[in-house]
Protein backbone atom coordinates (compact mmCIF):
# COMPACT_ATOMS: atom_id res chain seq x y z
CA UNK A 1 0.00 0.00 0.00
CA UNK A 2 3.03 2.11 0.96
CA UNK A 3 5.07 1.70 -2.55
CA UNK A 4 1.49 2.11 -4.52
CA UNK A 5 1.35 5.88 -2.81
CA UNK A 6 4.78 6.97 -3.79
CA UNK A 7 4.15 5.57 -7.30
CA UNK A 8 1.02 7.82 -7.49
CA UNK A 9 2.82 10.80 -5.58
CA UNK A 10 5.50 10.48 -8.47
CA UNK A 11 3.18 10.26 -11.26
CA UNK A 12 1.30 13.13 -9.66
CA UNK A 13 4.46 15.19 -9.78
CA UNK A 14 6.27 13.85 -13.05
CA UNK A 15 3.12 16.41 -15.43
CA UNK A 16 4.04 19.29 -12.98
CA UNK A 17 7.56 19.17 -13.80
CA UNK A 18 7.50 18.64 -17.42
CA UNK A 19 4.94 21.70 -17.76
CA UNK A 20 7.12 24.02 -15.32
CA UNK A 21 9.79 23.46 -17.99
CA UNK A 22 7.73 23.69 -20.93
CA UNK A 23 6.67 26.65 -19.76
CA UNK A 24 10.18 28.54 -19.56
CA UNK A 25 10.68 29.32 -16.03
CA UNK A 26 13.96 27.58 -15.68
CA UNK A 27 15.55 29.54 -18.30
CA UNK A 28 14.20 32.18 -16.85
CA UNK A 29 16.14 31.63 -13.42
CA UNK A 30 19.13 30.11 -15.25
CA UNK A 31 19.22 33.92 -17.46
CA UNK A 32 18.97 35.43 -14.03
CA UNK A 33 21.26 33.45 -12.01
CA UNK A 34 24.31 33.90 -15.15
CA UNK A 35 23.59 37.90 -15.56
CA UNK A 36 23.90 38.01 -11.36
CA UNK A 37 27.51 35.97 -11.38
CA UNK A 38 28.66 38.05 -14.26
CA UNK A 39 27.91 41.11 -12.30
CA UNK A 40 28.75 39.51 -9.33
CA UNK A 41 32.42 38.96 -11.14
CA UNK A 42 32.99 42.44 -12.68
CA UNK A 43 31.99 44.57 -9.22
CA UNK A 44 34.40 42.15 -7.75
CA UNK A 45 36.62 42.96 -10.32
CA UNK A 46 36.63 46.22 -9.86
CA UNK A 47 37.08 46.57 -6.00
CA UNK A 48 39.95 44.54 -6.43
CA UNK A 49 41.44 47.03 -8.70
CA UNK A 50 40.24 50.06 -6.81
CA UNK A 51 41.33 48.18 -3.42
CA UNK A 52 44.91 47.04 -4.44
CA UNK A 53 45.45 50.22 -7.11
CA UNK A 54 43.94 53.49 -5.24
CA UNK A 55 45.37 52.41 -1.52
CA UNK A 56 48.93 52.54 -2.84
CA UNK A 57 48.26 56.60 -2.42
CA UNK A 58 47.52 56.67 0.99
CA UNK A 59 50.47 57.84 3.07
CA UNK A 60 51.12 54.62 5.23
CA UNK A 61 53.10 54.65 8.56
CA UNK A 62 56.48 54.12 9.13
CA UNK A 63 57.57 51.59 11.00
CA UNK A 64 60.98 50.98 12.63
CA UNK A 65 61.79 47.60 13.64
CA UNK A 66 65.17 45.93 15.12
CA UNK A 67 65.40 42.45 13.54
CA UNK A 68 67.42 39.78 15.02
CA UNK A 69 69.16 37.19 12.93
CA UNK A 70 71.67 34.24 13.72
CA UNK A 71 72.76 36.36 16.63
CA UNK A 72 72.54 39.57 14.98
CA UNK A 73 70.45 42.84 14.79
CA UNK A 74 69.73 45.38 12.67
CA UNK A 75 67.33 48.68 12.23
CA UNK A 76 65.12 49.18 9.72
CA UNK A 77 62.85 51.41 8.86
CA UNK A 78 59.99 50.91 5.98
CA UNK A 79 56.40 50.66 5.20
CA UNK A 80 54.33 47.26 5.85
CA UNK A 81 53.41 46.61 2.21
CA UNK A 82 51.69 43.21 2.87
CA UNK A 83 51.84 40.01 5.69
CA UNK A 84 51.36 36.25 4.12
CA UNK A 85 51.57 32.96 5.98
CA UNK A 86 54.01 30.38 4.54
CA UNK A 87 54.96 26.70 5.90
CA UNK A 88 57.95 26.32 7.61
CA UNK A 89 58.48 23.64 5.07
CA UNK A 90 59.09 26.16 2.21
CA UNK A 91 61.17 28.71 3.91
CA UNK A 92 63.43 26.12 5.07
CA UNK A 93 63.90 24.62 1.35
CA UNK A 94 64.58 28.25 0.00
CA UNK A 95 67.66 28.59 2.39
CA UNK A 96 65.69 30.34 5.00
CA UNK A 97 66.29 29.73 8.87
CA UNK A 98 63.29 29.92 11.06
CA UNK A 99 63.32 28.99 15.10
CA UNK A 100 60.32 27.49 16.15
CA UNK A 101 58.75 23.86 15.73
CA UNK A 102 55.74 25.85 14.03
CA UNK A 103 54.15 24.36 10.82
CA UNK A 104 53.79 28.14 9.85
CA UNK A 105 55.59 31.55 9.70
CA UNK A 106 54.57 34.98 9.10
CA UNK A 107 56.35 37.00 6.52
CA UNK A 108 55.92 41.11 5.88
CA UNK A 109 56.85 42.25 2.88
CA UNK A 110 58.94 45.39 3.57
CA UNK A 111 59.20 49.03 1.77
CA UNK A 112 62.57 50.28 2.83
CA UNK A 113 63.04 52.26 -0.26
CA UNK A 114 66.97 53.68 0.41
CA UNK A 115 67.58 52.04 -2.91
CA UNK A 116 71.11 53.73 -3.14
CA UNK A 117 72.20 52.83 -0.34
CA UNK A 118 70.28 49.57 0.69
CA UNK A 119 70.25 48.02 -3.15
CA UNK A 120 66.69 47.23 -2.81
CA UNK A 121 63.54 48.61 -2.23
CA UNK A 122 61.47 45.99 -0.47
CA UNK A 123 62.34 43.18 1.86
CA UNK A 124 60.81 39.79 2.87
CA UNK A 125 61.23 39.66 6.76
CA UNK A 126 60.35 36.49 9.05
CA UNK A 127 57.96 38.09 11.72
CA UNK A 128 59.54 35.89 14.46
CA UNK A 129 62.83 37.63 14.05
CA UNK A 130 61.05 40.94 14.77
CA UNK A 131 62.19 42.50 18.46
CA UNK A 132 60.45 45.91 19.11
CA UNK A 133 58.56 47.56 16.89
CA UNK A 134 57.74 51.59 16.58
CA UNK A 135 56.54 54.48 14.79
CA UNK A 136 58.72 57.09 15.29
CA UNK A 137 57.17 60.60 14.78
CA UNK A 138 59.90 62.00 13.56
CA UNK A 139 60.59 59.82 10.80
CA UNK A 140 60.89 61.68 6.75
CA UNK A 141 59.66 60.01 3.97
CA UNK A 142 61.00 61.77 0.82
CA UNK A 143 59.57 61.26 -2.60
CA UNK A 144 62.34 61.31 -5.12
CA UNK A 145 62.76 61.71 -8.89
CA UNK A 146 65.76 58.83 -8.73
CA UNK A 147 66.49 55.92 -6.88
CA UNK A 148 62.53 55.65 -5.28
CA UNK A 149 61.46 57.20 -1.85
CA UNK A 150 63.88 57.81 0.70
CA UNK A 151 63.54 56.56 4.63
CA UNK A 152 65.28 58.33 7.40
CA UNK A 153 65.69 61.12 9.72
CA UNK A 154 66.11 64.59 9.02
CA UNK A 155 69.28 66.18 10.94
CA UNK A 156 69.84 69.60 8.79
CA UNK A 157 69.18 71.31 5.46
CA UNK A 158 71.66 73.57 3.48
CA UNK A 159 70.74 76.38 1.23
CA UNK A 160 73.27 77.47 -1.56
CA UNK A 161 75.06 80.52 -0.33
CA UNK A 162 73.40 80.73 3.25
CA UNK A 163 74.40 78.93 6.53
CA UNK A 164 73.12 75.40 7.16
CA UNK A 165 69.81 74.75 9.13
CA UNK A 166 70.21 72.02 11.66
CA UNK A 167 68.52 70.10 14.44
CA UNK A 168 70.67 70.87 17.10
CA UNK A 169 71.24 74.42 16.08
CA UNK A 170 67.67 75.09 15.28
CA UNK A 171 65.19 72.87 16.63
CA UNK A 172 63.37 70.11 14.65
CA UNK A 173 60.56 72.02 13.58
CA UNK A 174 62.97 74.98 12.39
CA UNK A 175 64.88 72.67 9.91
CA UNK A 176 61.30 70.98 8.78
CA UNK A 177 59.80 74.06 8.01
CA UNK A 178 63.14 74.81 6.38
CA UNK A 179 63.20 71.37 4.40
CA UNK A 180 59.60 72.51 3.12
CA UNK A 181 60.57 76.20 1.58
CA UNK A 182 63.33 74.73 -0.19
CA UNK A 183 61.40 71.86 -1.64
CA UNK A 184 58.79 74.55 -2.65
CA UNK A 185 61.34 76.63 -4.35
CA UNK A 186 63.06 73.92 -5.59
CA UNK A 187 60.00 72.07 -7.81
CA UNK A 188 58.54 76.10 -8.72
CA UNK A 189 62.45 76.38 -10.56
CA UNK A 190 61.99 72.55 -11.88
CA UNK A 191 58.83 73.41 -13.35
CA UNK A 192 59.93 76.80 -14.89
CA UNK A 193 63.06 74.49 -16.38
CA UNK A 194 61.09 71.85 -17.46
CA UNK A 195 58.68 74.73 -19.19
CA UNK A 196 61.67 76.30 -21.01
CA UNK A 197 63.31 72.69 -22.15
CA UNK A 198 60.24 71.42 -23.80
CA UNK A 199 58.21 74.56 -25.18
CA UNK A 200 59.83 77.33 -25.27
CA UNK A 201 63.29 74.88 -26.63
CA UNK A 202 61.23 72.78 -28.27
CA UNK A 203 59.57 75.20 -30.45
CA UNK A 204 63.02 76.53 -31.00
CA UNK A 205 64.06 72.77 -32.21
CA UNK A 206 61.05 72.45 -34.31
CA UNK A 207 61.15 75.53 -36.17
CA UNK A 208 65.36 74.75 -36.82
CA UNK A 209 64.11 71.36 -38.29
CA UNK A 210 61.51 73.12 -40.77
CA UNK A 211 64.27 75.39 -41.80
CA UNK A 212 66.66 72.39 -42.59
CA UNK A 213 63.77 70.36 -44.56
CA UNK A 214 63.26 73.55 -46.65
CA UNK A 215 66.57 74.00 -47.35
CA UNK A 216 66.75 70.32 -48.60
CA UNK A 217 63.79 70.61 -50.68
CA UNK A 218 65.33 73.47 -52.64
CA UNK A 219 68.24 71.67 -52.71
CA UNK A 220 66.34 69.37 -54.40
CA UNK A 221 64.57 71.40 -56.49
CA UNK A 222 67.19 73.03 -57.34
CA UNK A 223 66.50 76.61 -56.35
CA UNK A 224 69.02 76.98 -53.79
CA UNK A 225 70.41 80.35 -54.68
CA UNK A 226 72.28 83.08 -52.99
CA UNK A 227 69.62 85.04 -51.76
CA UNK A 228 67.32 81.69 -50.47
CA UNK A 229 70.58 80.50 -48.18
CA UNK A 230 70.97 84.01 -47.10
CA UNK A 231 67.12 84.37 -46.20
CA UNK A 232 67.49 80.71 -44.52
CA UNK A 233 70.92 81.47 -42.76
CA UNK A 234 68.88 84.70 -40.88
CA UNK A 235 66.33 83.06 -39.96
CA UNK A 236 68.81 80.39 -38.38
CA UNK A 237 70.75 82.68 -36.85
CA UNK A 238 67.60 83.98 -35.06
CA UNK A 239 66.78 81.00 -33.84
CA UNK A 240 70.41 79.97 -32.52
CA UNK A 241 70.12 84.22 -30.69
CA UNK A 242 67.09 82.96 -29.02
CA UNK A 243 68.43 79.81 -27.94
CA UNK A 244 71.45 81.15 -26.44
CA UNK A 245 69.02 83.48 -23.95
CA UNK A 246 67.16 80.91 -23.24
CA UNK A 247 70.57 78.24 -22.60
CA UNK A 248 71.72 81.25 -20.50
CA UNK A 249 68.16 81.31 -18.67
CA UNK A 250 68.66 77.55 -17.96
CA UNK A 251 72.19 77.69 -16.59
CA UNK A 252 71.15 80.39 -13.93
CA UNK A 253 67.87 78.11 -13.15
CA UNK A 254 70.31 74.94 -12.60
CA UNK A 255 72.63 76.95 -10.68
CA UNK A 256 70.32 78.84 -8.55
CA UNK A 257 68.64 74.71 -6.74
CA UNK A 258 72.25 72.71 -7.24
CA UNK A 259 73.74 73.02 -4.15
CA UNK A 260 70.56 72.85 -2.22
CA UNK A 261 70.77 69.72 0.46
CA UNK A 262 69.34 68.04 3.48
CA UNK A 263 71.33 65.58 5.55
CA UNK A 264 69.45 62.43 6.69
CA UNK A 265 70.07 59.80 9.22
CA UNK A 266 69.65 55.94 7.73
CA UNK A 267 68.26 53.86 10.36
CA UNK A 268 71.83 51.92 10.62
CA UNK A 269 73.05 55.35 11.58
CA UNK A 270 74.81 56.36 8.55
CA UNK A 271 74.15 60.01 8.08
CA UNK A 272 73.95 61.20 4.28
CA UNK A 273 73.66 64.17 2.16
CA UNK A 274 71.36 64.29 -0.52
CA UNK A 275 70.20 66.69 -3.71
CA UNK A 276 66.96 69.05 -3.21
CA UNK A 277 67.01 68.92 -6.89
CA UNK A 278 65.55 65.71 -7.02
CA UNK A 279 62.87 66.07 -4.20
CA UNK A 280 59.10 65.82 -4.99
CA UNK A 281 58.05 65.80 -1.93
CA UNK A 282 58.55 64.99 1.91
CA UNK A 283 56.02 63.95 4.95
CA UNK A 284 56.11 62.44 7.94
CA UNK A 285 53.05 60.12 7.71
CA UNK A 286 53.47 59.03 11.46
CA UNK A 287 53.20 62.47 12.81
CA UNK A 288 50.48 63.05 10.05
CA UNK A 289 46.26 63.09 11.37
CA UNK A 290 43.60 61.83 9.17
CA UNK A 291 42.71 65.23 7.23
CA UNK A 292 46.68 65.81 6.38
CA UNK A 293 47.00 62.21 5.08
CA UNK A 294 44.13 62.57 2.80
CA UNK A 295 45.06 65.80 1.69
CA UNK A 296 48.60 63.82 0.96
CA UNK A 297 46.12 61.09 -0.76
CA UNK A 298 44.16 63.82 -3.20
CA UNK A 299 48.05 65.27 -4.16
CA UNK A 300 49.36 61.87 -5.00
CA UNK A 301 46.54 60.70 -7.02
CA UNK A 302 46.50 63.96 -8.98
CA UNK A 303 50.20 63.44 -9.36
CA UNK A 304 49.40 60.31 -11.04
CA UNK A 305 46.67 61.03 -13.11
CA UNK A 306 48.56 64.73 -14.63
CA UNK A 307 52.31 63.73 -14.49
CA UNK A 308 54.47 62.18 -16.27
CA UNK A 309 55.80 58.51 -15.66
CA UNK A 310 59.71 58.48 -14.26
CA UNK A 311 62.02 55.30 -12.90
CA UNK A 312 61.23 53.63 -15.68
CA UNK A 313 57.15 54.08 -15.32
CA UNK A 314 57.08 52.51 -11.58
CA UNK A 315 56.55 56.13 -10.59
CA UNK A 316 55.29 59.11 -11.25
CA UNK A 317 52.33 59.80 -13.44
CA UNK A 318 50.50 57.95 -16.64
CA UNK A 319 48.82 61.26 -18.11
CA UNK A 320 51.11 60.80 -21.39
CA UNK A 321 49.57 57.00 -21.86
CA UNK A 322 46.13 58.65 -20.64
CA UNK A 323 45.90 61.25 -23.27
CA UNK A 324 47.41 58.73 -26.54
CA UNK A 325 44.78 56.50 -25.44
CA UNK A 326 41.63 58.96 -25.54
CA UNK A 327 43.16 60.94 -28.51
CA UNK A 328 44.21 57.37 -30.38
CA UNK A 329 40.10 56.00 -29.51
CA UNK A 330 38.56 59.60 -31.15
CA UNK A 331 40.53 59.32 -34.31
CA UNK A 332 40.28 55.61 -34.79
CA UNK A 333 36.11 56.33 -34.54
CA UNK A 334 36.32 59.70 -36.66
CA UNK A 335 37.91 57.15 -39.46
CA UNK A 336 35.66 54.16 -39.05
CA UNK A 337 32.56 55.63 -38.60
CA UNK A 338 32.27 56.31 -42.13
CA UNK A 339 33.77 53.67 -43.77
CA UNK A 340 31.70 51.25 -42.06
CA UNK A 341 28.71 53.18 -42.25
CA UNK A 342 29.38 53.70 -46.55
CA UNK A 343 29.83 49.75 -46.52
CA UNK A 344 27.04 48.79 -44.60
CA UNK A 345 24.48 51.62 -47.01
CA UNK A 346 26.00 49.71 -50.10
CA UNK A 347 25.25 46.06 -48.62
CA UNK A 348 21.55 46.57 -47.57
CA UNK A 349 20.39 49.31 -49.94
CA UNK A 350 22.15 49.49 -53.17
CA UNK A 351 23.80 45.47 -53.93
CA UNK A 352 21.98 43.19 -55.36
CA UNK A 353 21.13 40.56 -52.69
CA UNK A 354 22.87 37.33 -54.43
CA UNK A 355 25.74 35.09 -53.92
CA UNK A 356 28.35 37.62 -53.95
CA UNK A 357 26.97 39.95 -51.32
CA UNK A 358 25.70 36.66 -49.14
CA UNK A 359 29.82 36.04 -49.65
CA UNK A 360 30.67 39.12 -48.42
CA UNK A 361 28.73 39.56 -45.28
CA UNK A 362 30.51 35.90 -44.44
CA UNK A 363 33.21 37.50 -45.49
CA UNK A 364 32.86 40.36 -42.80
CA UNK A 365 31.71 37.98 -40.17
CA UNK A 366 34.61 36.33 -40.22
CA UNK A 367 37.14 38.92 -39.91
CA UNK A 368 35.59 40.32 -36.80
CA UNK A 369 37.01 37.09 -35.23
CA UNK A 370 40.60 37.30 -37.09
CA UNK A 371 43.55 37.68 -33.95
CA UNK A 372 44.40 41.41 -33.41
CA UNK A 373 48.37 40.48 -33.92
CA UNK A 374 47.07 39.53 -37.39
CA UNK A 375 46.11 42.86 -37.85
CA UNK A 376 49.06 44.50 -36.39
CA UNK A 377 50.91 42.74 -38.55
CA UNK A 378 49.17 43.60 -41.44
CA UNK A 379 49.14 47.59 -40.34
CA UNK A 380 53.05 47.40 -40.46
CA UNK A 381 53.73 45.71 -44.07
CA UNK A 382 51.04 47.61 -45.77
CA UNK A 383 50.46 51.27 -44.02
CA UNK A 384 53.33 51.42 -42.51
CA UNK A 385 56.40 50.26 -44.88
CA UNK A 386 54.39 50.26 -48.16
CA UNK A 387 51.71 53.37 -47.84
CA UNK A 388 53.90 55.16 -45.86
CA UNK A 389 56.76 54.96 -47.54
CA UNK A 390 55.24 56.21 -50.81
CA UNK A 391 54.10 58.92 -48.79
CA UNK A 392 57.76 59.59 -47.48
CA UNK A 393 58.64 59.77 -51.10
CA UNK A 394 56.18 61.79 -52.74
CA UNK A 395 56.01 64.57 -49.78
CA UNK A 396 59.03 64.12 -47.59
CA UNK A 397 61.55 63.66 -49.68
CA UNK A 398 63.66 66.68 -48.11
CA UNK A 399 63.50 64.38 -44.40
CA UNK A 400 64.87 61.11 -46.32
CA UNK A 401 66.60 58.54 -45.16
CA UNK A 402 64.98 59.23 -41.95
CA UNK A 403 61.10 58.28 -42.55
CA UNK A 404 58.46 60.60 -41.58
CA UNK A 405 55.25 58.42 -42.25
CA UNK A 406 57.49 55.29 -43.05
CA UNK A 407 57.69 54.52 -39.51
CA UNK A 408 55.19 53.28 -36.69
CA UNK A 409 53.23 56.16 -35.57
CA UNK A 410 49.22 57.86 -34.44
CA UNK A 411 48.06 57.84 -38.03
CA UNK A 412 48.93 54.51 -38.77
CA UNK A 413 47.89 52.73 -35.22
CA UNK A 414 44.40 54.69 -35.74
CA UNK A 415 44.00 53.26 -39.39
CA UNK A 416 45.23 49.62 -37.85
CA UNK A 417 42.24 49.81 -35.25
CA UNK A 418 39.47 50.73 -37.62
CA UNK A 419 40.31 48.10 -39.63
CA UNK A 420 40.41 45.87 -36.97
CA UNK A 421 36.64 47.31 -35.65
CA UNK A 422 35.56 48.06 -38.89
CA UNK A 423 33.36 44.44 -39.08
CA UNK A 424 31.71 45.23 -36.31
CA UNK A 425 30.35 48.35 -37.23
CA UNK A 426 29.57 47.44 -40.52
CA UNK A 427 27.34 44.50 -39.47
CA UNK A 428 25.75 47.03 -36.18
CA UNK A 429 24.79 49.59 -38.82
CA UNK A 430 23.65 47.01 -41.36
CA UNK A 431 21.18 45.70 -39.11
CA UNK A 432 19.83 48.65 -38.27
CA UNK A 433 19.01 49.38 -41.64
CA UNK A 434 17.33 45.77 -42.04
CA UNK A 435 14.85 47.01 -38.81
CA UNK A 436 13.90 49.95 -41.03
CA UNK A 437 10.33 49.67 -42.70
CA UNK A 438 10.07 49.23 -46.10
CA UNK A 439 6.92 51.44 -46.01
CA UNK A 440 8.75 54.27 -44.64
CA UNK A 441 11.09 53.88 -47.87
CA UNK A 442 8.52 53.62 -50.43
CA UNK A 443 6.28 56.41 -48.48
CA UNK A 444 9.12 59.02 -49.09
CA UNK A 445 9.61 57.71 -52.64
CA UNK A 446 5.71 58.38 -53.36
CA UNK A 447 6.09 61.89 -52.20
CA UNK A 448 8.39 62.87 -54.57
CA UNK A 449 12.23 62.27 -52.50
CA UNK A 450 14.60 60.48 -54.74
CA UNK A 451 16.52 57.36 -53.45
CA UNK A 452 19.22 59.90 -52.23
CA UNK A 453 17.12 62.17 -50.46
CA UNK A 454 14.99 59.08 -48.91
CA UNK A 455 18.39 57.61 -47.66
CA UNK A 456 20.04 60.42 -46.27
CA UNK A 457 16.70 62.14 -44.63
CA UNK A 458 14.74 58.96 -43.82
CA UNK A 459 17.06 55.72 -43.57
CA UNK A 460 20.35 57.04 -42.05
CA UNK A 461 18.32 59.47 -39.10
CA UNK A 462 16.59 56.22 -38.36
CA UNK A 463 19.88 54.01 -38.53
CA UNK A 464 21.55 55.98 -36.44
CA UNK A 465 20.94 54.11 -32.79
CA UNK A 466 22.45 51.07 -35.05
CA UNK A 467 25.29 52.82 -35.74
CA UNK A 468 26.23 54.69 -32.37
CA UNK A 469 25.70 50.83 -31.39
CA UNK A 470 28.28 49.56 -33.94
CA UNK A 471 30.58 52.60 -32.35
CA UNK A 472 30.25 51.69 -28.84
CA UNK A 473 31.50 48.14 -29.59
CA UNK A 474 34.49 49.21 -31.43
CA UNK A 475 35.62 51.76 -29.00
CA UNK A 476 35.19 49.06 -26.25
CA UNK A 477 37.37 46.71 -28.31
CA UNK A 478 39.66 49.14 -29.98
CA UNK A 479 40.39 50.89 -26.25
CA UNK A 480 42.00 47.65 -24.88
CA UNK A 481 44.00 45.79 -27.71
CA UNK A 482 47.48 46.16 -27.29
CA UNK A 483 49.29 43.60 -29.74
CA UNK A 484 48.45 45.40 -33.10
CA UNK A 485 49.57 48.65 -31.16
CA UNK A 486 52.79 47.15 -30.46
CA UNK A 487 53.37 46.95 -34.03
CA UNK A 488 52.51 50.17 -35.37
CA UNK A 489 53.34 53.07 -32.93
CA UNK A 490 53.17 52.62 -29.44
CA UNK A 491 56.27 52.71 -27.63
CA UNK A 492 57.31 52.37 -23.58
CA UNK A 493 57.92 56.47 -23.04
CA UNK A 494 57.18 59.45 -24.99
CA UNK A 495 56.14 62.21 -22.53
CA UNK A 496 55.97 64.66 -25.55
CA UNK A 497 52.29 64.63 -26.44
CA UNK A 498 51.31 64.47 -29.99
CA UNK A 499 48.95 67.38 -29.61
CA UNK A 500 50.81 70.68 -29.33
CA UNK A 501 51.38 74.26 -30.00
CA UNK A 502 53.86 73.63 -33.02
CA UNK A 503 51.80 73.48 -36.71
CA UNK A 504 50.15 71.17 -37.41
CA UNK A 505 49.72 70.85 -34.11
CA UNK A 506 48.56 67.28 -34.36
CA UNK A 507 51.51 64.93 -35.41
CA UNK A 508 49.93 62.16 -36.78
CA UNK A 509 53.69 60.67 -37.31
CA UNK A 510 54.71 60.51 -34.19
CA UNK A 511 54.59 57.60 -31.41
CA UNK A 512 52.78 57.54 -28.69
CA UNK A 513 51.99 55.73 -25.33
CA UNK A 514 48.74 53.97 -24.52
CA UNK A 515 47.61 52.65 -21.31
CA UNK A 516 46.88 48.36 -22.69
CA UNK A 517 50.49 48.63 -23.10
CA UNK A 518 51.58 50.73 -20.14
CA UNK A 519 49.87 48.24 -18.07
CA UNK A 520 52.26 45.22 -19.69
CA UNK A 521 55.05 47.08 -20.01
CA UNK A 522 54.83 47.96 -16.07
CA UNK A 523 53.59 44.56 -14.98
CA UNK A 524 56.04 42.29 -17.04
CA UNK A 525 58.95 44.27 -17.89
CA UNK A 526 59.42 46.31 -15.38
CA UNK A 527 62.62 45.95 -13.11
CA UNK A 528 60.85 47.04 -9.95
CA UNK A 529 58.27 43.97 -9.76
CA UNK A 530 56.90 45.13 -6.12
CA UNK A 531 56.88 48.92 -7.05
CA UNK A 532 55.20 48.22 -9.88
CA UNK A 533 52.30 46.29 -8.69
CA UNK A 534 50.10 48.81 -7.30
CA UNK A 535 50.16 50.77 -10.10
CA UNK A 536 49.58 47.94 -12.74
CA UNK A 537 46.55 48.14 -10.71
CA UNK A 538 45.72 51.40 -11.01
CA UNK A 539 46.21 52.03 -14.75
CA UNK A 540 44.07 49.14 -15.14
CA UNK A 541 41.55 50.85 -13.07
CA UNK A 542 41.95 54.00 -14.99
CA UNK A 543 41.72 52.24 -18.37
CA UNK A 544 38.24 50.53 -17.50
CA UNK A 545 36.57 53.76 -16.31
CA UNK A 546 38.52 55.54 -19.81
CA UNK A 547 36.35 52.80 -21.77
CA UNK A 548 33.50 53.11 -19.70
CA UNK A 549 33.24 57.23 -19.70
CA UNK A 550 33.97 56.63 -23.83
CA UNK A 551 30.81 54.25 -23.94
CA UNK A 552 28.63 55.85 -21.58
CA UNK A 553 28.65 58.94 -24.11
CA UNK A 554 28.01 56.87 -26.87
CA UNK A 555 25.21 55.17 -25.36
CA UNK A 556 23.86 58.62 -24.17
CA UNK A 557 23.60 59.73 -27.75
CA UNK A 558 22.41 56.30 -29.09
CA UNK A 559 19.54 56.81 -26.52
CA UNK A 560 18.60 60.20 -27.39
CA UNK A 561 18.72 59.72 -30.69
CA UNK A 562 16.59 56.39 -30.30
CA UNK A 563 14.14 58.66 -28.60
CA UNK A 564 14.22 60.97 -31.31
CA UNK A 565 12.59 58.64 -33.99
CA UNK A 566 11.16 55.97 -31.60
CA UNK A 567 7.60 57.50 -33.00
CA UNK A 568 8.22 56.96 -36.46
CA UNK A 569 9.36 53.15 -36.27
CA UNK A 570 5.47 52.40 -35.47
Amino acid sequence: MKMINEQDLHSERAPRVKAWVRSGEPLIWLNAAAVSVSVIAVVGLLLLLAVRGLSHFWPADVLAVTVSYQDQSRELLGEVVEEVEVAGVQLREAGIEVQGPGPYFRRTLLKQGNRDFLGTDFTWLINEQFGERRLPPDVVVVERLEWGNFYGYLRGVSRFNAPPVTVAADGPEATWQALQTLITDTVAVREEIRRIEQVDIGAINYELERLRLRERRLELEGALDATAAADLAGMRAEQEARFRVLQEELYVLYDSIKDHSYSAELADGRVVTLPIAKVVRAYQPNDMGVFAKLGMYFERLWEFLTAEPREANTEGGIFPAMFGTVLMVILMSIIVTPFGVVAAVYLREYASQGFVTRTIRVAVNNLAGVPSIVYGVFGLGFFVYFVGGELDQIFFPAALPRPTFGTPGLMWASLTLALLTLPVVIVATEEGLARIPKSLREGSLALGATRAETLWRVVLPMASPAMMTGLILAVARAAGEVAPLMLVGVVKLAPTLPLDGNYPYLHLDQKFMHLGFHIYDVGFQSPNVEAARPLVYATALLLVLIIALLNLAAVSLRNRLRERYKSLEH
